[in-house]
């Protein structure tokens, strides 16, 4: 399965990571489908590192009434990888982080449950602010 991030600057096509992460990625696609994710935006950007965005708070504290156990898995941080940030062990809600370049450091320490396959330069674009218009889950 496939969703897109349409945002004011562009679409990011993901690949979503069923087998490696299914509590993740339904819990994305079922907000998704909610429009829950309509009109957040990126709150965090770290130029070379990160986009991290979609709390509803706009602070990076929100979690959406989401609480997921982690699923670390063997899929490694490499630019366009989509990961759910958390506080602690357990303790990752609705927010998303995409990785702008290879980042090993944060392998074995966050659940990656889903990649960026189109739009690169989008996910290069993004700004503070950036309002995710809509997501759109592709079904096969």
């Amino acid at each position: 399965m496939r969703a897109v991030l349409h945002t004011s600057v562009g679409s990011l096509t993901l690949e979503l990571l069923p087998r490696e992460a299914p509590r993740h990625v339904k819990s994305f696609a079922r907000l998704a489908e909610a429009g829950f994710y309509d009109g957040l935006t990126f709150h965090r950007i770290v130029t070379g590192f990160v986009a991290q965005g979609l709390c509803p708070l706009g602070n990076g504290w929100g979690t959406g009434g989401v609480h997921l156990n982690d699923e670390i898995n063997a899929v490694p941080f490499l630019r366009g990888a989509v990961g759910m940030p958390s506080s602690g062990p357990d303790t990752a809600g609705c927010q998303l982080f995409v990785t702008h370049v290879p980042t090993p450091h944060l392998d074995g320490n966050y659940t990656v449950f889903a990649r960026v396959v189109d739009g690169g330069e989008v996910l290069d674009a993004l700004d503070l602010d950036h309002v995710v218009t809509r997501v759109e889950l592709l079904r096969p």
